[in-house]
């Protein structure tokens, strides 16, 4: 099996719903979001996927909540946008792209998003 991961970063602000302390208002991050993909062949050219492409698929989830206020956003306007369920979002956003792409050759292996330097979730099946 191989695997190849990339990063990207995002500023966003949230809040918690159903939550009694400090991130119940509303707040920010400089969000840091790995994704790691997983196949069992390579292209004729030696690789899993081009980071490139992988960059190009994450690209549009990124844009689509860099500079918002999260809680607007579909699906958090209803899904409570916890660190959790923020690396769930890109798990499924970035694997359903992706399988357009490769057809089902690569998947998505697991996310894993960063709200600060020390404080991380991560997604995986």
């Amino acid at each position: 099996m191989y695997e190849v991961t990339v990063e990207a970063h995002f500023s966003s602000g949230h809040f918690l719903r159903e939550y009694y302390g400090k991130c119940e208002n509303p707040h920010g991050h400089n969000y840091r979001v790995l994704v790691t993909l997983a196949g069992a062949e390579l292209e004729s050219n030696g690789l899993l996927l081009d980071f490139k492409v992988l960059k190009d698929i994450l690209k549009p989830v990124v844009n689509y909540l860099d500079h918002h206020m999260i809680n607007e956003l579909a699906p958090f306007d209803v899904v409570n946008p916890s660190a959790e369920n923020l690396a769930k979002y890109f798990f499924d956003e970035t694997n359903s792209r992706l399988t357009e792409i490769t057809k089902g050759r690569v998947r998505v292996k697991q996310s894993t998003i960063f709200e600060t330097d020390t404080s991380q979730a991560t997604y995986y099946e």
